[in-house]
C-alpha cells in the first residue's frame, strides 16, 4: 500500500509517499482504507522536531533520535472498514468511522483497536469527520472538561484561525458564551461567521493590553505567558496554554491551566452530531496524499485556516 513515511527530521520535503506493507486486522482490530486524515501541528512538530521550549530532549528520546521510530504519522483519520479481526461485534465492512488513532493514519490502510472507532452518521463527509477530531476535541477537553466553560461566561481566543482555533470559537458559542477572537485581518469575517461577537486584529492591537477581563483566555498559538495571560483574567477566571512550554507545563497551577488533550469518545460523538446538524463549520482545506509535502509546508507557515486533510 502507499503511505507517507518520515524517515527523519527535517523540512516538509522529508515526508514522502511510499510503497510499504499493508497491515491486517488482528484479534480485537478493524482494518480501515482511510478517507482522510489530518496533518496537524503535532503532526508538522514531529517531522521537523520542531517542539516547544524544553520538549526537545523527551521528546526525541521518546519519539527517536534522528527521525521518528513510528514512521507514519496521522493523528485524526476517517474511513471505511475493510475487514474486522476476530472477536470483533457491532462493526462490518463498509462502515464510516473516525478515530484518534495517535499515528498512522497518512496511509491507504491502517489496523485500528475497534473499541477506539466511532460511527460516522450518515450525511456527515469524511473529510470533515476527519478534520474536526484534532482541534474539535483539544477545544473541547479544555474549553468544558478543564475550564468548565458556563452559558453567559465570556471567552477570549487567541488564535482563532487555527485547527484549535476555530473549534474553540463554535465549542464556546455553542455553549452560550460571549466569544473575542484575536486573529489576522483577513481572518476576521470567518470567526465572526464561526460564532465570534468581536474580533481583535493581531498585527495592530497587543492583546495584553485590551484593558479588559475574561472569564476564560484559551491561547492556541503560544502568543502569551502565564504572567500576561494572568493580566486578562476576571476574578475566578481561566487561563489555558494549549502551546505551553515544559516549564509552563510543568508549573501550571491554579488559575493557569496546560497539558495533553485527551481525545474522549464522547466529544467526538458529540463533535459529528453537531456535524450532521449543521452547527459545527469544520473549516477544512483538502489535499491528495501525493501533496503531502506541500500539506506539511502550510501547516509550518503559521498562517493556516482551519484544518488540513490529505486523501490517500
Amino acid at each position: 500500500m502507499r503511505a507517507v513515511v518520515i524517515d527523519r527530521y527535517g523540512p516538509p520535503e522529508v515526508a514522502r509517499v511510499a510503497d510499504v506493507a499493508a497491515p491486517v486486522a488482528g484479534p480485537g482490530e478493524a482494518l480501515v482504507r482511510v478517507a482522510a486524515a489530518t496533518v496537524s501541528s503535532g503532526d508538522a512538530r514531529i517531522r521537523g522536531a520542531r517542539f516547544p521550549r524544553g520538549f526537545a530532549v523527551p521528546a526525541r528520546l521518546a519519539l527517536g533520535l534522528r527521525g521518528p521510530r513510528r514512521r507514519i504519522l496521522g493523528f485524526a483519520l476517517s474511513g471505511t472498514v475493510e475487514a474486522v479481526g476476530e472477536g470483533v461485534e457491532g462493526l462490518a465492512p463498509g462502515d464510516a468511522v473516525v478515530c484518534a488513532s495517535g499515528h498512522g493514519g497518512h496511509a491507504e490502510l491502517i489496523a485500528l483497536r475497534a473499541d477506539r472507532l466511532v460511527r460516522v452518521p450518515d450525511g456527515v463527509a469524511l473529510d470533515d469527520a476527519a478534520a474536526v477530531v484534532f482541534g474539535g476535541t483539544t477545544a473541547m477537553h479544555f474549553l468544558l472538561d478543564v475550564a468548565k466553560l458556563r452559558e453567559g461566561q465570556s471567552v477570549l481566543v487567541v488564535g482563532a484561525a487555527g485547527a484549535v482555533g476555530t473549534s474553540a470559537v463554535q465549542v464556546a458559542r455553542l455553549a452560550g458564551a460571549h466569544v473575542t477572537a484575536v486573529v489576522s485581518a483577513q481572518n476576521a469575517e470567518l470567526v465572526r461567521r464561526l460564532g465570534a461577537e468581536e474580533v481583535v486584529d493581531r498585527a495592530t492591537t497587543d492583546v495584553t493590553t485590551l484593558g479588559r477581563r475574561f472569564d476564560v483566555v484559551l491561547d492556541a498559538v503560544g502568543a502569551l505567558s502565564p504572567a500576561t495571560g494572568r493580566r486578562l483574567l476576571a476574578d475566578g477566571g481561566t487561563l489555558i496554554l494549549v502551546a505551553a512550554t515544559l516549564w509552563q507545563t510543568i508549573t501550571a497551577r491554579g488559575a493557569v491551566k496546560a497539558g495533553i488533550a485527551r481525545a474522549r469518545r464522547e466529544h467526538i460523538e458529540r463533535l459529528l452530531a453537531l456535524l450532521a446538524t449543521g452547527e459545527l463549520d469544520p473549516v477544512v482545506q483538502s489535499l491528495p496524499m501525493a501533496e503531502i509535502a506541500r500539506a506539511h509546508a502550510i501547516v509550518d507557515s503559521g498562517h493556516k485556516v482551519g484544518n488540513v486533510v490529505v486523501r490517500p
